[in-house]
């Protein structure tokens, strides 16, 4: 691996967060944060540790020093410790400073980029004349969309596309970035493209018998196909009573639940009765067993308490009536949807079947079994990914490693009948990430090209062909990985299943949470409720957890969500919205461990 390449492959040595670091090495960490998190003004201390390191976004035309967006940089105090490298990726990769990178992509002024990627504006594009390579050979285009930074509008324009430049794709000098990548977008604007791109798919629609109907989702309303219940039915076990007491007990052997109408019971009667029975016409109410003595000697029931009419009775039609909306289209089928459904008098359910998700992943770096050795760390994303899809409605294939080989990758996305692809690792600028020269060779639509958002932020989504799937692109570090699906599959698969999306809330943070001076942060928390433990109410409030650097997992693996943390950081006591884990009921927490 060349020096200085840039990648989206974690860091191979260990990331921790400021707050979990011991002594020395957290005042060292504490000097090199950026200032501005709460919106005050920097300390001197903090202005000279700023003027050393360069900022993590584009610069524009006033200055020609090259960005380090390839990879997480050590912006976010609590992170990355210094000195550790930082690419959202497995670990293995180098990411030294922008300036020693090769000049493959970068945010220089476009008169002084190379014709691979660039951040250029559509307005710098060269006309006239095909797209070259770095060879300067014309090769094909396809149509990108374009964000402009100064209006925040879309547009479309043609991108130069790659179909000759991976024949030897493992060596630099045969791997141009031939696809211009378009303006980072916002966390907001990214998760809302997805969200349309999934909707704007016409969802399959299907019918299921009940027993293979869960977890999908109703592709039209629940409506009642019969009254609940559907005739006057007994609540409770007891005694059915017509007109005032006290009753003759009527020597039968009583209604029980499951027969025809009993006959009709005549005024001053009283009947045994079972829950669920029907009751007979002219019955007042229903007595329970408890409240009632039966004098056998007299052959009469005398009520211990007082009897109104109706009493313990469900009348015809006390859930619903024929004809009413139980559920709306786009409601998931839970264990209790189906109760419902077979109560209403439905065999099966028209749906629309989970959306069919592949899962590549991407490093030669990456072990199945084992304990990391030689420089081969363990793959956390094969395991991780395919529950998490699955958790969030999809139906997941087995996922399959290809390792750094672009031409694999360009079969198994060509070969793919999978409504959605993803990928993790390979979505950066180094010497073997793949995915954008692939997905130029195959005439991808880029949708998303990089995310304003800590970790996480070189995803993307693309749409494969007209009608056809789409990919996500995600990093191949854990937590920008997870980053990532929430921040475009989540949305996307919310789309393509026909579910209504869920309305975001928002939680006071119990602590002060460092921001990132321009990205939107992503930082995993425990909802939690004041007051002691075991005690009742309170205002809710999440605890931010540590280990959040882009390669960890110990604070995701604690957390039953993510808060969404804007720019500058928020102090204790700020609402910040939620993002919520599918598992989040079952998830533990200490507090000594991980807050």
């Amino acid at each position: 691996m060349p020096a200085g390449q840039p990648s989206d492959r974690a860091s191979g040595l260990s990331d921790s967060s400021a707050a979990g670091l011991p002594g020395d090495r957290a005042a060292e960490q504490s000097r090199d944060r950026p200032t501005g998190q709460f919106g005050g003004k920097p300390s001197d201390g903090a202005a000279a540790s700023m003027s050393d390191r360069p900022i993590d976004r584009p610069t524009g035309a006033s200055s020609g020093r090259p960005s380090s967006r390839s990879a997480d940089g050590p912006t976010d105090p609590l992170s990355d410790p210094p000195g550790s490298r930082s690419g959202d990726g497995p670990t293995g990769r180098s990411d030294e400073p922008a300036t020693n990178r090769p000049t493959g992509r970068s945010d220089e002024p476009a008169t002084n980029r190379p014709t691979g990627r660039s951040d250029e504006s559509s307005t710098a594009q060269p006309t006239g004349r095909p797209a070259e390579s770095s060879t300067g050979r014309p090769v094909d285009s396809f149509t990108a969309q374009h964000v402009d930074s100064s209006t925040g509008r879309s547009s479309r324009r043609p991108v130069a596309s790659a179909r000759d430049v991976i024949s030897d794709s493992h060596s630099p000098q045969h791997a141009p970035r031939a696809t211009p990548r378009p303006q980072e977008v916002s966390w907001d604007e990214a998760r809302g493209v997805a969200g349309r791109v999934g909707r704007g798919v016409r969802p399959r629609v299907g019918r299921l018998v009940l027993d293979r109907a869960l977890g999908h989702v109703l592709a039209e309303p629940l409506v009642a196909l019969t009254d609940l219940p559907s005739f006057d039915t007994s609540a409770m076990d007891g005694w059915a009573v017509a007109g005032p007491g006290p009753w003759n007990i009527r020597e039968e052997d009583g209604i029980l639940a499951g027969h025809a109408a009993p006959a009709p019971l005549p005024d001053g009667d009283a009947v045994r009765i079972a829950t669920g029975a029907r009751i007979p016409a002219e019955v007042t109410a229903v007595v329970r067993s408890e409240h009632a003595h039966a004098d056998e000697a007299k052959g009469l029931l005398y009520a211990q308490r007082a009897v109104s009419q109706g009493q313990d009775i469900r009348p015809r039609g006390q859930e619903c009536r024929s004809g009413e909306h139980l559920l709306p289209a786009g409601t998931v089928v839970t264990p209790a949807v189906l109760g419902l459904a077979a109560a209403a008098g439905y065999d099966e359910l028209p749906v629309h079947p989970r959306p069919r998700v592949d899962v590549l992943v991407l490093g030669d770096e990456l072990l199945g079994e084992g304990l990391p050795h030689d420089g081969l760390i363990r793959d956390a994303l094969g395991p991780m990914i395919g529950p998490w899809v699955r958790a969030l409605g999809a139906e997941v294939s087995a996922p399959r490693r290809l390792g750094d080989d672009a031409e694999a990758l360009w079969q198994a996305l060509t070969g793919s009948d999978a409504d959605l692809i993803i990928t993790t690792g390979g979505t950066a600028a180094g010497p073997v990430d793949h995915v954008h020269r692939v997905l130029a060779r195959i005439g991808a639509e880029l949708l998303v090209d990089g995310v304003a958002v800590r970790p996480g932020h070189p995803m993307l989504l693309a749409r494969l062909a007209a009608g056809g799937p789409c990919l996500v692109g995600l990093p191949g570090n854990p937590l920008a990985a997870v980053s990532g699906l929430l921040t475009l599959a989540g949305p996307l698969l919310t789309g393509l299943a026909g579910r209504t999306p869920d309305e975001p809330y928002r939680v006071a943070v119990r602590d002060d949470v460092h921001g990132h001076p321009h990205d939107t942060r992503l930082v995993p928390v425990c909802h939690r409720a004041a007051g002691e433990p075991g005690t009742a109410g309170g205002r809710e409030y999440v605890v931010p957890l540590h280990y959040n650097g882009p390669a960890m997992l110990r604070g995701i693996a604690a957390a039953d969500g993510l808060a969404v943390v804007e720019p500058g950081g928020v102090r204790s006591g700020t609402e910040v919205e939620i993002l919520d884990l599918p598992w989040a009921s079952a998830t533990p927490w200490t507090e000594g461990c991980f807050t």
